[in-house]
């Protein structure tokens, strides 16, 4: 018996290291997992977006960039719901309410868009709000795992996100194939019907986030100041400004997802089914990559890895040359099999690069304004990318690439691929070393305490 009870511990043991990196499983932890899998799972409806706004719409490949890089803004602007969520509490709560309100927002989002969306407009703000939606859950999520993660020693830096990202990845992965799978079997409104059931899970575990309820005679207003000048205490430290904008410089570079869309869907003919496998395969990919780095390059430099992972991208992405140029028949290879393969190779290769960009930026956030700053640096991040893809809308416009005009795709990938290496030269504005909590001076603390005293949280 008492053998029985040893082997079931060591089994829970080594499923708890194994599985969930060394945290401990809690109902708060299963709630912010659960945000992070919602996350991935919406993924069920990118394909349908796509195809929707290409068929139905009847938007051209720049149309789609440009509406996809407007749809990115509330991840943008997503310092406002940290401050809204540490400053204005609803129901004097500042983190479960919030979480309520996004699900059901994104239910009603994803209801338009099978229901009365008809044109441009009302899809930018249909996408809109399901963007918000994520957007503020993400926030408060992310919130909690950035107050773990100043606990963790260096050992343990990165584990809890690993196994955020890992379980989005794995939301993705579920989807992946049924996305395509889907839309071969059914309309595009129904896709969108089903995809608006998941947000209302993020509602359901809201309450088991751990909280504690807000002094109702708190000044709310005086709690937003001071917050403000925390956060600009903190954003004027070199350790944390100088990192941050080599960030932004590094993903604001030019894209040509939209293009390469067009170009695999119109010109080589693939079809939804193919592209969920397409999917599923960087769902894959993306589990192997977090992997890959929590096994073996958690310890290694941010300046190591994110400048060879830059160069290793784009000498890899010049490989849709030989699928843009049609090269790859002559070499006997089919379209379909280097459309898998190249989308593995660079996924694993982008997660790699993409999880020290979220350490570090945990990592930089000193205490007292952990939700703020953390949305602050990963609006940096959103808002990289929809520069990118309205430079790649613009360059698109430019190069003449429609929907049936693919001449000059080739260039387009050319010039892409070779302008993420211009912020090579600034590597030096990134930490040698893992930036230690210490090292980053905290703010001056509130003059009350924000709330009363907390129940025991979630250590790693």
């Amino acid at each position: 018996m008492v053998s029985s009870a040893s082997s079931l511990d060591r089994f829970k043991q080594s499923l708890i290291k194994k599985v969930l990196f060394g945290n401990q499983p809690t109902p708060e932890l299963i709630a912010i997992l659960t945000v992070y899998f919602v996350q991935g799972i919406l993924g069920l409806s990118r394909l349908a977006v796509s195809f929707f706004l290409k068929d139905e719409l009847h938007l051209s490949p720049a149309q789609v960039a440009a509406l996809g890089g407007v749809a990115a803004l509330p991840w943008v602007i997503k310092p406002v719901f940290g401050f809204l969520s540490d400053g204005f509490p609803l129901f004097r709560y500042r983190r479960r309410p919030y979480l309520i309100l996004s699900g059901i927002l994104g239910m009603a989002a994803w209801l338009s868009l099978a229901m009365v969306v008809n044109s441009a407009i009302a899809a930018t703000v249909a996408m809109l709000a399901a963007s918000l939606s994520v957007a503020i859950s993400d926030v408060i999520a992310d919130s909690v795992v950035v107050e773990r993660v100043r606990h963790q020693t260096n050992s343990e830096a990165g584990s809890l996100q690993s196994l955020s990202w890992g379980v989005s990845a794995l939301g993705g992965l579920v989807t992946a194939y049924l996305s395509g799978w889907l839309l071969d079997a059914f309309s595009i409104q129904v896709v969108f019907y089903i995809t608006a059931t998941f947000p209302l899970l993020v509602s359901l575990v809201a309450w088991w986030i751990v909280e504690q309820p807000v002094a109702s005679d708190r000044n709310h207003l005086a709690l937003v100041r001071e917050q403000g000048r925390n956060l600009w205490q903190a954003v004027r430290q070199k350790a944390i400004w100088l990192p941050t904008l080599f960030v932004f410089l590094w993903q604001a570079t030019p894209s040509g997802e939209s293009a390469f869309f067009f170009f695999m869907t119109n010109e080589l003919g693939f079809e939804a089914e193919f592209l969920g496998r397409v999917r599923l395969v960087t769902s894959l990919a993306s589990l192997v990559g977090i992997w890959m780095y929590q096994r073996f390059l958690r310890a290694v430099p941010f300046r190591v890895i994110l400048g060879w992972s830059t160069v290793i991208a784009a000498g890899l992405g010049m490989t849709m040359l030989l699928l843009v140029t049609h090269a790859n028949r002559a070499l006997g290879i089919d379209d379909h099999w280097f459309s898998l393969g190249d989308s593995l190779i660079l996924t694993v290769v982008g997660q790699i690069t993409f999880m020290p960009v979220l350490v570090l930026s945990a990592r930089l956030c000193p205490p007292g304004v952990e939700a703020t700053l953390f949305a602050l640096l990963m609006s940096v991040w959103n808002l990289s990318n929809l520069t990118s893809q309205e430079l790649g809308a613009l360059l698109t416009q430019v190069l003449g690439v429609t929907e049936t005009n693919f001449d000059n795709l080739w260039l387009l990938v050319v010039l892409t691929n070779l302008s993420t290496l211009l912020p090579l030269p600034f590597l030096g504005w990134l930490p040698a070393g893992e930036p230690e909590p210490e090292a980053i001076a905290p703010p001056s603390p509130p003059p009350e305490p924000i709330t009363t005293p907390p129940e025991p949280v979630l250590r790693s």
